[in-house]
């Protein structure tokens, strides 16, 4: 994930000044909050929750295949 560093924002400073935040999210779409210099909670527009937790048909294809893979020898011992 690429984060926009004009979106980053301290926990302390997001604490104090919520309004800060809003206004992130509605210039850049979404915010992320700091915690001990590291990026920990994502704050993004309410609609654009469903197409963050979707995942693609292709994404999920392309893993499966992975684990399939580096699995085979044991998926053919349970197919005998």
């Amino acid at each position: 994930m690429n984060i926009d560093t004009n979106t980053m924002i301290s926990i302390s400073e997001a604490n104090q000044n919520f309004s800060k935040v809003a206004r992130l999210v509605d210039q850049y779409g979404s915010a992320v909050i700091l915690k001990n210099n590291t990026p920990r909670y994502l704050i993004v527009e309410f609609e654009q929750a469903d197409e963050i937790q979707t995942v693609s048909d292709e994404d999920v294809l392309a893993v499966s295949k992975k684990i399939m893979e580096r699995n085979r020898t044991v998926y053919e011992e349970l197919a005998k």
